[in-house]
């Protein structure tokens, strides 16, 4: 009985291919609008993680004023020193490395070329908290950093715009003001960050380099902390509050004159976001597959007033009701069952294009294909139920004499 009534079903299907097509359709629009969304929104949930993990691993930056961003207040707050670094190490445990930071943007020549760009004084332990990997040559040796020797490391888009990126330029010299530097090493590409920089549009140099000859200040702009892995965030933090303060000399119930950044809260805090947006953009997508659940009643509704001789004809030479009902349950299901595949399919492609125009992961979630064909079904279910009632529930005698 089954396989008959499910072989009926089909062919009524088949026999009206157009109809059954924009049936579909709606379902097929559906489900590819929440997969799309959702794996769009979930690769850029990813691509935001790695871009913060790009900055450093287990990362904690301390700058002087109340807060970061743009119009932060540090006018007026008193810069770091050497010696906070040294504070640091010495007196908190849980710490991979910590590293002072300078920044400056300058003109920078070589090769007979000119570029803008970042320098970055810095100690070797600077490649250690911001996750840099050295791609060719050496960091800073000890000597280098006391003396604030000229040498440097070069990122990948200046060494590309400099010397050109299949050169070698370990040994070339770059001017950077009044003076000019070795070319001691390159750095691995890294990408953009969080908020669309350049990361590899970087010179960096001695922290005493840039401080006597690019910056001319001994002041330290920023410290980067590198926390161990386990180590306890709340714990490092508290403690480096702590201690800053007291080599601040800021009084009790005074507000700190730095601010204390975890990048892993950066990181979870953007992530929430696309995470809410993700759901919101699956969440109106949604409301298509309704619109097409409804389309498929009404066809099906359609389908029923056309087919009524058909249905009293069955139902005059034996069939039970409950056998016309699943004759047209099954179209219902199946109409909305292939939508959901053809809608996987489409949104696949769309997700691997979309993805890689964006420059986000694609990330195949096998969940929300199983959750959106499910219910590409169970709209079938749900609003064929009542055009199959309808049908099975004719009198055989009214639907013979139906025109």
């Amino acid at each position: 009985m089954w396989a008959n009534t499910f072989f009926l079903a089909i062919r009524a299907i088949r026999r009206n291919l157009l109809r059954s097509f924009l049936t579909v359709l709606g379902i097929v629009i559906g489900v590819a609008a929440v997969i799309t969304m959702v794996t769009l929104g979930n690769g850029a949930t990813q691509a935001v993680r790695d871009q913060i993990s790009s900055l450093g691993s287990n990362l904690l930056m301390v700058r002087p004023g109340q807060r970061l961003g743009p119009g932060m207040g540090g006018a007026g707050a008193p810069a770091f020193k050497e010696a906070d670094v040294e504070a640091i190490t010495a007196q908190i445990g849980g710490l991979k490395a910590v590293a002072p930071e300078v920044r400056s943007g300058v003109t920078v020549i070589a090769n007979g070329k000119n570029w803008a760009t970042t320098v970055t004084g810095s100690s070797d332990a600077y490649f250690t908290t911001s996750n840099w990997t050295i791609a060719s040559g050496r960091i800073f040796d000890d000597e280098e950093q006391a003396t604030g020797a000229a040498v440097c490391l070069i990122g990948a888009t200046v060494k590309r715009e400099l010397f050109g990126a299949s050169s070698d330029p370990l040994g070339e010299q770059v001017r950077i003001k009044s003076f000019s530097c070795e070319v001691i090493g390159t750095l691995a590409p890294k990408g953009q960050a969080a908020m669309g920089q350049d990361q590899d549009d970087t010179i960096i140099v001695p922290l005493r380099t840039a401080q006597r000859r690019v910056t001319g200040s001994t002041r330290v702009n920023t410290l980067l902390v590198s926390m161990r892995d386990g180590a306890d965030p709340a714990r490092i933090t508290a403690a480096l509050t702590s201690l800053l303060r007291e080599r601040r000399k800021i009084a009790d119930g005074a507000d700190d004159n730095f601010s204390v950044l975890d990048t892993a809260q950066i990181a979870q805090t953007l992530s929430g976001t696309t995470q809410l947006m993700t759901s919101l953009l699956g969440a109106v997508a949604a409301v298509s597959l309704l619109v097409g659940g409804i389309g498929i009643m009404n066809i099906m509704l359609v389908s029923v007033t056309e087919r009524t001789r058909e249905i009293g004809v069955r139902l005059a030479i034996g069939a039970l009701e409950r056998e016309v009902l699943m004759q047209f349950l099954i179209e219902a299901v199946v109409l909305s069952s292939l939508g959901g595949l053809v809608g996987i399919v489409l949104a696949t492609l769309a997700s691997v294009g979309l993805a890689g125009l964006m420059q986000v992961p694609y990330l195949f979630n096998p969940s929300i294909n199983l959750l959106a064909f499910a219910f590409s079904a169970a709209i079938g279910v749900v609003f064929g139920y009542f055009p199959a009632r309808r049908a099975a529930q004719l009198d055989p005698i009214e639907a013979l004499r139906h025109e």
